[in-house]
Parts: C-alpha cells; structure tokens; sequence
C-alpha cells in the first residue's frame, strides 16, 4: 500500500513540477517541447536504470550520486547562457515557492520507516525537514512579494534539507564506501521504484528550483540597492 501510494505521490509531482515551470517559462512553444521531452527522457532513465539495479550499486561510488548531479551540473551550465538564464529567470518566484507545498509528502518517509523498510537517521532528518519547507511554503506564497528576507530564510532552509537528505542517504546506504551510519537498512529504500525517483528526479528539480530563487533575490536585491538615481539640476 505505501508502494502503492509513494508511486502515485512521485508520478503526482514530476508531471506538476515540469508541466508548471514549462507553462509559465517564457520560452517560445518549441523549446518548451525539447524541454519537456528531455524531462520525459530522463524520467524514463531514471525509471529503467532502477528496475535495472544501477541505482543500487554503491562501489566504487554509489551511483544514485550521479543521478542527482547531473541535472544540477547541466542547469548551471544552462545559467552561463544569457537566453537561458533569462528564461529560468523568468519563471515566477510565487509559483516555485507553492511547488515545494508537494514536500510535505515526505511523510510516507515515516512509514516506510514504520514498515522497517527505511532506518538511521535518514527518515527521520529528511522527512521532517522536508515537511517544515512545504508547511511554510503556504504562508509564504502571501508574502514572497514584499519580504525577501523571509524567502531567503526558507530558500536556505529548502536547501540545506535537500543537501541534509543526499548526505543522509549516501552515508546510510548498505555497503556504500562513504557509510558512517550503520542502521540496517538504512536509506536503500531510496534506491528502488517508487522510491528512487526521490533522489534521481525530485530532488535536483527542488535544488534547481531553490537556486533560481536564490538568483532571482539577488537581482531583486540589485534592483533594490541601485534604486531610482535623482539627478540634481543645475542652477
């Protein structure tokens, strides 16, 4: 049944997250359509290469790992172009915030914790740090326009539970070479479907997420410090 729910859960937020940000990215429609069919392409990677067993593999490095890197490494590559970055830029910081609502379904974390499919400190660290940023995701929405310094809080916050969760997991996984928690099963969960669209999908898109609001409250900052300049007229 958890299965069953965390299946419906993951499919639930990728299709929301991508079809959300493509819809509101100010991208003419045919880069929308390789956008997306790049998000369906590697979806579906994600999805073979875990019913295959790769994601499970931990030596030399545990492969889930690269997984989670790639999307990052190749959105901040995208950042270095100007039309990209205007694009990504241009997605509205309102709707990022209300997508990071869909965390609060880390709650299934505690059961399978419950079922002793999940152990350590992982389900416990991930699964609340992740419910804390959806539940405050909500107000924030009411305020994002007029107090940055109260998205960037929570933009750190968002963050720092997404890069609490990836070290969790790698240093909770069975046989890794990077294991300091010894909690059998630890986060091996993680590493099969349904689960495993968590670390390879879900997880990069949030950090992207989290990264272009950072961006966006640097250029709103930027705005704000240069301010409208008031010539003085000559006499």
């Amino acid at each position: 049944m958890v299965d069953f729910l965390g299946t419906i859960a993951t499919a639930a937020l990728m299709m929301l997250m991508v079809n959300a940000v493509l819809t509101f990215m100010p991208v003419e429609r045919p880069a929308k359509l390789i956008l997306a069919g790049i998000a369906g392409l590697w979806i579906g990677f994600a999805a073979a290469a875990s019913a295959a067993g790769w994601l499970a593999i931990a030596k030399p490095f545990p492969v889930i790992g690269l997984f989670v890197a790639a999307p990052l490494i190749a959105a901040a590559m995208a950042m270095t172009f100007p039309a990209a970055r205007a694009a990504m830029l241009g997605v509205p910081m309102p709707l990022m915030i209300g997508l990071n609502i869909g965390r609060v379904l880390a709650v299934l974390f505690f059961a399978l914790e419950a079922q002793g499919r999940l152990a350590g400190p992982f389900p416990f660290f991930a699964g609340w740090g992740d419910i804390i940023t959806g539940v405050v995701a909500l107000p924030l929405l009411f305020v994002a326009a007029k107090r940055s310094w109260a998205v960037m809080l929570w933009n750190l916050f968002g963050t720092a539970d997404l890069i609490d969760a990836i070290f969790l997991g790698v240093t909770s996984s069975e046989g890794s070479p990077l294991q300091l928690f010894h909690s059998p099963p630890g986060s091996d969960a993680m590493q099969y479907l349904p689960w495993s669209f968590v670390p390879a999908v879900l997880v990069p898109l949030y950090l992207i997420l989290h990264g272009i609001i950072f961006a966006q409250l640097s250029v709103r900052r930027a705005s704000a410090a240069s301010g409208p300049q008031v010539v003085a007229s000559t006499p």
